[in-house]
């Protein structure tokens, strides 16, 4: 296979609707929080490198099944893999070699950013890392992404998500109140990480547009996932008293929570005292004008008599007739869907979430910019082949 070159080697924009179009994006991450990072700016019309080990690449394409197949049956990799690398190039490079850092080291000197999730000092035994490439592109933005970042007692550490949200609070305020504490359903700390990284990736852009410098970027899973703990955390602060497991319900609102139907669970969320009095108007019952209930500071000291007295009254209703009496009335409130579900229902479909890059399943960027989604038209990539010189 051909030495890997930019398509985009000059730089200049070619399509004005994508706001990364010319930009340049090296990417030696693999899992997820690095290629979440790097899927994003390629929605976003950046031009994404990967580069893949020899013989094993990314670690998510064999994180299956269910596998991706092509119309001849070859075996693309997990769909793991696909959800997070879209609009990417990839390149199978041993940078343990002289040839493959000479390959890498050129890459990234036309780079505009380089994301990474190398354990701390890892690439400079191989001298990829920041401080050398630099030397020869000072323009030069890196993203480095580890589980607890380049400095601190457990810098040395790996990182993975549930590690994560165990030692960043999530766990012990996830699940029923007395049952074990819980991870989320997706590796959250790992999402957040790639996000976080986006935004920190375009304010250097931004900022390098000032200057002509690029940046070392240090992203670390901990320190994300204890940033995102956002309300809960100032709520400790604020009051010392920990935050314990809710099931589903919130920290500062009830009625917000989810309700028994006589077909299945209403998440129901009441925001305001206004809401709450049109809950109860429906419902039948008058606990508007209750002391007890009628502001959010009272109705939160008797949370536990409120939500038994609301669960005896929304369980006697059929879901869809309970969830169409609020709509119209204002008070937000949805079904649990689940992922079935969730791709059929008509806002999703209208919204176009539901994408088919080159044949290939996908979902789409939730981001829309002068009405047109952000969204790479190109697959992931299959499994490329290794290249040694």
């Amino acid at each position: 296979m051909a030495r890997p070159t930019w398509n985009s080697r000059d730089g200049a924009a070619r399509d004005p609707a994508q706001p990364l179009d010319g930009i340049r994006v090296l990417e030696l991450a693999r899992i997820l929080a690095g290629p979440w990072c790097g899927q994003l700016l390629a929605d976003l019309g950046a031009e994404v490198i990967k580069i893949e080990r020899p013989g094993v690449g990314d670690d998510t394409r064999h994180w299956g099944p269910p596998f991706v197949t092509a119309a001849d049956g070859t075996n693309l990799g997990a769909a793991y893999f696909h959800s997070t690398n879209r609009g990417k190039r990839s390149f199978a490079i041993d940078i343990g070699t002289p040839a493959g850092q000479a390959i890498v080291r050129d890459l990234a000197a036309e780079a505009d950013i380089m994301i990474e999730n190398y354990k701390v000092g890892g690439l400079a035994k191989y001298g990829l890392d920041h401080a050398t490439l630099a030397l020869s592109n000072p323009r030069l933005i890196t993203c480095s992404i580890t589980g607890f970042g380049q400095t601190g007692p457990y810098a040395h550490r790996a990182g993975y998500d549930f590690i994560a949200q165990a030692m960043g609070g999530m766990m012990s305020m996830t699940g029923e109140p007395e049952r074990q504490p819980q991870k989320a359903g997706i590796a959250v700390a790992d999402l957040f990480t790639g996000m976080y990284s986006a935004v920190a990736v375009l304010a250097a852009l931004n900022r390098r547009d000032r200057t002509g410098m690029g940046a070392h970027i240090d992203l670390a899973l901990l320190d994300t996932q204890v940033a995102v703990m956002a309300n809960q955390a100032l709520n400790w602060m604020v009051s010392g008293k920990v935050p314990r497991r809710a099931g589903n319900g919130h920290a500062n609102l009830t009625p917000y929570q989810a309700f028994p139907t006589l077909d299945g669970p209403l998440v129901i969320a009441a925001g305001n005292d206004g809401q709450f009095a049109s809950l109860c108007r429906i419902l039948g019952v008058d606990l508007a004008g209750d002391a007890r209930f009628a502001t959010n500071p009272a109705r939160l000291a008797n949370r536990t008599e409120l939500a038994a007295r609301l669960e005896a009254l929304t369980g006697a209703w059929r879901r869809q007739d309970l969830f169409e009496a609020l709509e119209q009335a204002g008070v937000p409130a949805g079904p649990i869907n689940e992922l079935d579900e969730v791709f059929a229902d008509a806002q999703v479909v209208a919204r176009g979430m539901a994408i088919a890059p080159d044949g290939f399943p996908g979902v789409a960027s939730p981001i829309v910019i002068d009405g047109k989604r952000m969204v790479s038209p190109l697959p992931a990539p299959g499994i490329p082949e290794p290249i040694s010189e």
